[in-house]
């Protein structure tokens, strides 16, 4: 089986997307409309080092001074800049001992967006997680050079779980409130101000064969960034879970998918659709106010999905996985893209927002090209074909009313006249009886 395979692109929208792999190689792919859409890898950040494979990564991608924080496998965390790669600092994730374990590694990762506001262009506030659930927030401030970092403010370390292992976190769109779930580890809600407990998951009860399934998350997102309350957890057993905390403890709604683990879950802009991805390849959409399965995506991949993320503008998600492709998906048909091959097996992909092609500033606005069936009003000319398909529809059925209504009146007309002509005969045949009755009489 050959390494990469031959793909009729049908283009993407401008965007940019940064993705991880194994090795800690940052690589970033543009699509611009010069390239006719068809995504590029233009730049890559960094040297090829097991050691350094990134586990996790968080951006806050503002337009005035955007941050980029990575996790590595080493045990540090680096703050880079998402636009040319430059290492804003780097510090080590240790312990309160000093001691790093090599099994401890980072599971969790988020840069505050909102906090960092409030504080210097220079200054960023961290939410880390272990593996053992050592959370911690911190807020660094760098000066002149990188290698100077010193903690501003006071930092709040808290341990989430009392065993098992964390393997799956996420911080709500108010940034006050995150949630924890793993191996042996139920999901449970925390509140960030005061790094307290506020719920936690029950387990679901036996099956009717009496076997209880074991307690294994394997991702988590909220259903809605302005809403805490309600979030998806995928699970090792091919089950994704939806939890409301102001319902009760166990799943609302529990929906099975194919045979294979749940890698990756990702929340869309509508507030109750989610993307997910399993171990053999598999990418579907959910509508979690029913459970009901939307459908899969078209085209398969041949590795586990590791990673999924939503276009905040365009109706478009990429993923990622062991297969080593970027593969950009159209959410409305389902279709693919496009797909780069990247060499090495990715483990994360983040879409930068700000970005926006030079083009598309001048004659058309980037938000008009792939909303096709939202956005493009009948009559307007589509870029790809080139023509009115609805206009001509119209135009045909009004030809084809026009065509009718002309036969119609035809059709009236020679029906008037045949009356018409029926009407004279019979006035000429009653003047003749008139006349042959005159003739009788005489």
């Amino acid at each position: 089986m050959p390494r990469t395979t031959t793909l009729e692109c049908p283009g993407c929208p401008p965007l940019r997307a940064l993705t991880f792999d194994e090795l800690g190689l940052i690589k970033v792919t543009e699509a611009r409309s010069k390239q006719g859409g068809v995504p590029k890898m233009v730049e890559r950040w960094g040297d090829p080092d097991a050691s350094k494979c990134v586990l996790a990564a968080s951006m806050d991608d503002r337009k005035f001074d955007p941050l980029l924080a990575v996790a590595r496998k080493n045990g540090t965390i680096e703050v880079l800049n998402p636009l040319n790669g430059d290492l804003h600092f780097s510090v080590s994730n240790v312990s309160e001992n000093g001691v790093q374990p090599v099994e401890d590694a980072v599971s969790g990762l988020h840069l505050f967006a909102k906090q960092n506001l409030e504080l210097t262009s220079r200054s960023c506030t961290l939410l880390t997680c272990t593996m053992k659930g050592n959370a911690s927030i911190r807020s660094y401030e760098v000066t002149k050079s990188a290698a100077d970092v010193t903690s501003t403010g006071s930092s709040r370390t808290w341990n989430v779980c009392a065993g098992g292992d964390i393997l799956c976190s996420k911080v709500d769109g108010s940034e006050s409130y995150s949630l924890f779930g793993g191996k042996r580890v139920e999901m449970n809600v925390w509140d960030l101000e005061n790094c307290a407990k506020i719920w936690t998951a029950k387990s679901p009860p036996k099956n009717s064969l009496g076997i209880f399934t074991p307690t294994w998350f394997t991702s988590a997102t909220y259903l809605s960034k302005d809403d805490h309350r309600k979030f998806v957890a995928g699970t090792n057993s091919h089950e994704v879970r939806l939890y409301d905390i102001s319902a009760q403890r166990r799943p609302v709604i529990t929906v099975n998918f194919r045979e294979t683990p749940i890698k990756a879950v990702a929340e869309d802009l509508d507030g109750y659709t989610i993307y997910i991805g399993n171990g053999s390849g598999d990418l579907a959409s959910v509508d979690m106010r029913t459970g009901k399965l939307l459908g899969c995506f078209l085209g398969k991949c041949s590795g586990s999905i590791r990673s999924i993320a939503r276009h905040p503008e365009f109706p478009v998600i990429a993923s990622c996985g062991l297969d080593s492709y970027l593969r950009v998906w159209n959410v409305k048909t389902r279709e693919l893209l496009s797909a780069v091959f990247l060499k090495q097996h990715l483990t994360n992909v983040l879409f930068d927002s700000n970005f926006a092609d030079e083009e598309t500033k001048v004659t058309l606005p980037a938000a008009d090209q792939l909303h096709e069936e939202e956005h493009i009003a009948p009559g307007t000319p589509c870029e790809d074909d080139g023509e009115t398909v609805p206009v001509k529809k119209k135009k045909s059925r009004e030809k084809k009313r026009s065509k009718k209504e002309a036969k119609a009146e035809s059709g009236n007309k020679e029906v008037s006249e045949e009356n018409g002509g029926k009407k004279s005969k019979s006035k000429k045949s009653s003047k003749r009886l008139k006349r042959e009755n005159l003739d009788d009489e005489l």
